[in-house]
């Protein structure tokens, strides 16, 4: 469980207090930020997935997606954000809007560890090329090993026949929600 509640990714909200408008760099913030991250999702037994921090309509958001094996709680979410909240507001010169979630059941995989921290998970894949051996581009398969070098190795559902993707040759890997 990855922490659905009635098919919607669990999350927490809150509002930074900085209202001063500020020329910032967005990557030097996203850098300070990602050690604060680690530790205190570490700290509560969990795995940061992502931390986006984008511009949407005019206001600046924060994104914090997390990860445990036994599902992301609300609780869980509140937690990080409270232990968070007073470091961000040093951190981050502007108005923004802090949101911690779970990464939803039927995520994007969008990184290289999420390959590894989704070893043995049910993916829908799509390929951007044919890989030899396969016949389709759009398939589920269950990931039973990633090496950054040789690429996804997968156990295709429909003929229990492993396969190694080449990275390059992934166009898309979700999460499969019937699995999780």
């Amino acid at each position: 469980m990855l922490g659905k509640r009635n098919g919607v990714p669990v999350s927490f909200l809150f509002i930074g207090k900085n209202m001063e408008q500020k020329h910032f760099n967005k990557n030097e913030i996203l850098e300070k930020l990602a050690p604060l991250v680690d530790n205190t999702a570490m700290r509560y037994g969990m795995i940061p997935l992502e931390v986006d921090f984008s511009k949407e309509s005019g206001k600046w958001f924060l994104r914090i997606f997390l990860y445990k094996d036994s599902g992301v709680t609300l609780d869980d979410c509140e937690n990080v954000s409270r232990s968070l909240n007073p470091f961000l507001d040093e951190l981050i010169p502007i108005k923004y809007y802090l949101e911690v979630s779970s990464p939803g059941l039927d995520r994007k995989i969008k990184s290289d560890k999420e390959y590894i921290i989704f070893q043995g998970k049910t993916i829908n894949l799509r390929l951007k090329s044919f890989v030899e051996g396969i016949e389709e581009k759009q398939f589920l398969a269950r990931i039973v090993d990633f090496d950054p070098e040789q690429g996804l190795k997968i156990q295709k559902i429909d003929n229990n026949q492993t396969y190694i993707i080449p990275k390059d040759k992934i166009y898309r890997a979700q999460l499969h929600i019937d699995d999780i």
